[in-house]
């Protein structure tokens, strides 16, 4: 059987991770950026074709994100580059490209002294949330305008995942185990160390659920709003390296170091309701 691959090479610096791929909402393309060519390029996820290479930044692309979708499957892109800035884009479900942006202007983000390393856009509330290797993240407007800055505790300096809520929850991965919860205004509501390396978080589609895994191979589940634990996983035999939850909230698919899927039964209703009953 022949393997679809996307054998294009990315650029030799780049330490791949679940910021270098989007998938479009109808699991028909696939958005891969790192390549040194300082471009990003969408892919078919049928074929493996490569089917269109689009460039804007000065350095190479490090990290891409997408909204949710409009009906049609239209949504925002938005890529972060080794050259401290963010570019925003729009990928027209209908056509399957990168194309014009409705506000007929590819907004440029700036504000990051250093490379971008994540990011989160939510088309509901019109904002694009980034972390760059270090410094603060910064808020902005979808039209490019610079909110705020969401300023952590002392030791959190180096944001390394981000996931936003469309009720205005903003959580943040920092360097060694540290977690962040923001309103979008800027103001820390809770924070936490957990004593593992993660790799990939998630928030669930109501923005109540949080849920972790990283090196130690563990999933976690945590009340969004104050981190308190809802849930753990026995642990697998390898490191968490991605996750997704299927559209009905049901299914949990995450990605291990060793190559392998894995797929949990999940259940944020039940474990809420014994956590209200518990305290």
């Amino acid at each position: 059987v022949n393997k679809r691959q996307i054998t294009d090479l990315v650029d030799q610096s780049i330490q791949i991770n679940t910021h270098c791929f989007v998938v479009t909402a109808d699991n028909r393309y696939i958005l891969v950026c790192g390549f040194w060519d300082k471009s990003f390029r969408v892919y078919s996820t049928e074929t493996g074709k490569l089917t269109q290479i689009v460039f804007g930044h000065w350095d190479v692309v490090t990290c891409l994100a997408r909204s949710e979708s409009y009906i049609g499957g239209d949504c925002y892109i938005v890529s972060g580059s080794r050259d401290a800035t963010l570019l925003l884009w729009y990928w027209s479900g209908r056509h399957h490209i990168i194309g014009d942006n409705p506000n007929n202007s590819e907004a440029v983000l700036t504000g990051h002294d250093h490379e971008v390393v994540c990011v989160s856009v939510c088309a509901e509330l019109g904002l694009v949330i980034s972390g760059a290797k270090e410094g603060p993240c910064l808020v902005h407007t979808i039209t490019g305008d610079l909110l705020r800055a969401l300023e952590g505790p002392e030791l959190c300096m180096q944001p390394r995942l981000i996931s936003v809520s469309s009720e205005g929850h903003c959580i943040i991965y920092y360097e060694r185990g540290r977690f962040c919860n923001f309103s979008i205004n800027g103001k820390l509501l809770a924070q936490m160390e957990v004593n593992d390396s993660s790799r990939a978080i998630l928030l669930s589609s109501d923005g109540q659920n949080l849920v972790t895994g990283g090196d130690n191979g563990v999933v976690e589940v945590w009340q969004a709003c104050d981190f308190k634990q809802l849930y753990i996983y026995p642990g697998c035999d390898a490191g968490i390296r991605a996750m997704d939850l299927s559209h009905d909230q049901r299914t949990l698919i995450t990605g291990m170091a060793s190559g392998s899927i894995v797929a949990f039964n999940i259940d944020f209703n039940r474990w809420h309701y014994e956590h209200q009953n518990r305290y």
